[in-house]
């Protein structure tokens, strides 16, 4: 029945919600106490005036002032003010009239304060309660009719109409109930003799006495009124003050004597024994306080703490054995004590932050709270300056941590920022917090090689693939802004893509040959590595490197002159009165290969007459070593060797055949001679070689007709110096070192035919000197 009472009285009195915005913008609302949690008070987005949509993103949320209670919350997605648990205005405020919860609507981005005022309104959801249930009186028989006996006020935990109202007595033959008013306003019952007692029909009377309070419906509480009948006791207990007042430090110790309360009554002995006791007190108060009923003094039971009740009222009675009584108020006011240090709360923080943000950025929010009040609740907040960071004062106890300077997170990767609030009490209380704020990194270092060039030095002939050398760049960023990776910029070399040359590993700067290098052919060429990051955009440096190709001993001297046999037969004639030192020819070598590779030297291994010539050993010249005499034979062949100075050498040989003679008519029998040499087996070849000779040689002197008429415009032999050498070709990129391919004597070579049939070979007229006679 109680609750089919209670669902018509919430359909009366459901939830009342009112707002109203002040010019500060703040907004009041108010809602009935026990309403169910998820229960809508209110859209602070629409009261506000603010963008629902924005709410979330702008980080809404509710802070109680005292940090202690939290009954509501906001709806970020909605802007709804809902009830998160349930709301009890008897716990939250005691016997206050208003009760009020203040909260904080914060939004960042920009920042932006909202104070909310939340109202609880007084449901009747607490039955009066009477302290004791049951009422002791002891009334003597002499007590005239109309004499009043003051009862224990009821106790209803909740106000205005919802306390109690009135009560009533159970219909008796001795007493009636008076309802009185005390000058808090509160009421309560005197019991009125109605009728004389008379002790010898009844010694004792019990009444049930009913206490109503004022809601919809209305509840109840009984006591029971055990009546003794006694002899005469006509004086109550008289307090000394009605009221008494005192303060107490929110850290007295349990046990601590409050205050001491005094009656006296006019009568003696037993009817003149006083005891006290509390009339009126709340739950709270109740398990702080207690009474000691002989003395009257009143002690703390429990710990006081101003920040959660700032006073408390109670009444104590004294009442005498008779059961007259009498009451009194107590009023005790907590003084406050800086007991609370205070308290630091990062309500955001950008974490990481990148290192690329401006000075005077906006890092976190800081709010810092402090229960206690006056001067014991006013907070200095600070930060350590040996960090690039300070606090700026915003609204009421909110910071904004904002940088002090450049960031470098290749310098500094992260930072503590110990963040100390010092109240002003006395003496004071201070706490710190540490927040680890780390730096995220930002592409802003492009790689750095090692070295300002670089050099490799290859040996030609290298294996395609090999290893040649390797670059390195650093990149102080961290992770893919920091992760180096290495190409070859485009370039040609000789008109060739370097990429045919050259190839290099991407991520260890391990640069291989892609090609076997001839030294000959390339000396060496220069390409750029180009060093990139993988950061966002990336940041790339190049260098440069100078690739040397080293020379090796692979190529074996070439002789240009005497032309090798098989191609042309050569011969050179000496005058028979040639002497001492003169000059008869001149070996001509080149070597393609450079440096001690290209150093050639000449040797005669052979000769038809050892001790008849020389040979110069860097300049390949032929000089004789005495005076040519008549004894000596027409036919002189000289087998050189050419050595470069390598390791390993090389070498090659040539035959340089020699005639001493003065007169071109001996050139048959010379023949003659050469030919005896040859290979006799040739002889049954000679019928089909003289043909064959025979038509070279008509061939041959139209073309040498032809070849003088053009050398008459041209020179036909190359010079070097003053010595005259038959046309050649030189291959490419010969050197010509310390003077070796040259001769320094001045000579003139004549060329004639043989006038032998048997062969179509030429004879070269060996080289002339003016000889003194």
């Amino acid at each position: 029945m109680e609750k089919g009472v209670f669902s018509a009285t919430a359909s009366i009195i459901c939830l009342v919600l009112l707002f109203v915005r002040t010019s500060l913008g703040d907004i009041s609302y108010t809602v009935a106490e026990e309403v169910k949690r998820q229960h809508v008070i209110g859209n602070l987005a629409k009261d506000l005036g603010l963008d629902p949509k924005k709410m979330s993103a702008r980080k809404a949320r509710l802070d109680a002032e005292d940090n202690s209670r939290r009954c509501c919350e906001i709806n970020p997605d909605t802007g709804n003010l809902i009830v998160v648990e349930t709301i009890d205005r008897e716990d939250l405020c005691g016997s206050k009239v208003i009760c009020t919860l203040t909260y904080e609507l914060l939004l960042e981005n920009p920042l932006e304060l909202h104070r909310i005022s939340l109202r609880i309104q007084d449901i009747n959801d607490n039955p009066p309660k009477f302290l004791n249930d049951l009422i002791s009186l002891e009334i003597t028989e002499a007590a005239v009719k109309g004499t009043r006996f003051p009862l224990e006020e009821a106790h209803d935990a909740d106000i205005g109409q919802n306390t109690v109202q009135g009560y009533s007595l159970e219909k008796n033959d001795y007493f009636i109930l008076s309802v009185r008013e005390n000058a808090d306003g509160g009421k309560y019952g005197e019991l009125v003799l109605d009728k004389e007692l008379d002790r010898e029909q009844n010694h004792e009377v019990n009444l049930i006495l009913t206490a109503t309070d004022g809601g919809m419906p209305p509840k109840t509480g009984t006591a029971l009124i055990h009546v003794t009948v006694l002899d005469a006791n006509d004086n109550v207990p008289v307090f000394t003050q009605d009221v008494y007042k005192v303060g107490l430090q929110e850290n007295a110790a349990v046990g601590t004597v409050v205050t001491a309360v005094n009656a006296t009554d006019a009568d003696e002995g037993a009817n003149g024994e006083i005891t006290y006791e509390f009339s009126r007190i709340s739950d709270k108060a109740a398990k702080l306080f207690l009474i000691d009923k002989t003395t009257g003094q009143i002690k703390l039971r429990g710990e006081l703490d101003y920040e959660e009740e700032t006073y408390y009222e109670l009444r104590v009675q004294a009442k005498d054995s008779s059961g007259l009584a009498s009451s009194a108020k107590i009023i005790i006011e907590v003084v406050d004590v800086n007991d609370n240090a205070p308290k630091i709360v990062i309500k955001s923080l950008n974490d990481p932050l990148p290192e690329s943000v401006d000075r005077g950025t906006e890092v976190g929010i800081i709010n810092v709270q402090d229960k206690d009040s006056g001067s014991n609740g006013q907070v200095r907040c600070s930060v350590k300056h040996t960090v690039p960071f300070k606090l700026n004062p915003s609204i009421k106890n909110y910071y904004s941590l904002i940088t002090t300077a450049e960031l470098d997170r290749e310098q500094v990767k992260d930072y503590n920022i110990t963040i100390t609030a010092t109240d002003a009490g006395n003496p004071p209380l201070s706490s710190s917090k540490t927040i680890h704020l780390k730096i995220s990194d930002v592409n802003d270092n492009p790689p750095v090689f090692e070295e300002h060039s670089y050099s490799a030095f290859v040996m030609e002939n290298n294996k395609p693939g090999a290893s040649i050398c390797s670059v390195s760049a650093k990149d102080p960023d961290w992770k893919q802004n920091g992760t180096v990776f290495y190409t070859l910029m485009s370039s040609e070399v000789n008109g060739i893509p370097v990429s045919s040359f050259l190839s290099i590993n991407r991520e260890l700067g391990v640069i291989h040959a892609v090609k076997s290098f001839d030294h000959e052919q390339l000396r060496g060429f220069k390409v750029q590595v180009l060093a990139r990051d993988n950061g966002s955009p990336p940041l790339s440096s190049n260098v440069t490197l100078s690739v040397f190709v080293m020379d090796e001993n692979d190529n074996s001297p070439q002789i240009l002159y005497p032309i090798p046999e098989g191609k042309s037969f050569m011969t050179e004639m000496i005058p028979k009165n040639a002497f001492l030192g003169s000059l008869v020819s001149k070996v001509i070598a080149v070597d393609a290969d450079s440096g001690h590779n290209a150093w050639l030297s000449y040797q005669i291994i052979k000769s038809t007459d050892p001790g008849l010539f020389t040979i110069g050993l860097h300049s390949g010249e032929i000089r004789t070593l005495r005076d040519i005499s008549v004894s000596d034979a027409v036919k002189q062949n000289l087998v050189i060797s050419v050595k470069d100075d390598g390791r390993p050498s090389l070498t090659s040989t040539c035959t340089v055949h020699l005639l001493i003679s003065d007169d071109l008519s001996e050139v048959p029998e010379i023949n003659n001679v050469f030919s005896e040499d040859r290979n006799s087996n040739v002889t049954p070849y000679l019928v089909i070689a003289l043909v064959s000779v025979s038509a070279f040689f008509l061939i041959f002197i139209i073309v040498l007709l032809a070849m003088r008429t053009c050398l008459r415009k041209k020179p036909r032999l190359s010079f070097d110096g003053t010595l005259a050498i038959p046309s050649c070709s030189f291959p490419r990129n010969y050197a010509d070192v310390e003077g070796t391919g040259t001769i320094h004597s001045a000579y003139n070579y004549d060329t004639y035919l043989t006038t032998g049939s048997h062969t179509s070979d030429f004879k070269f007229v060996g080289s002339y000197e003016a000889f003194s006679l």
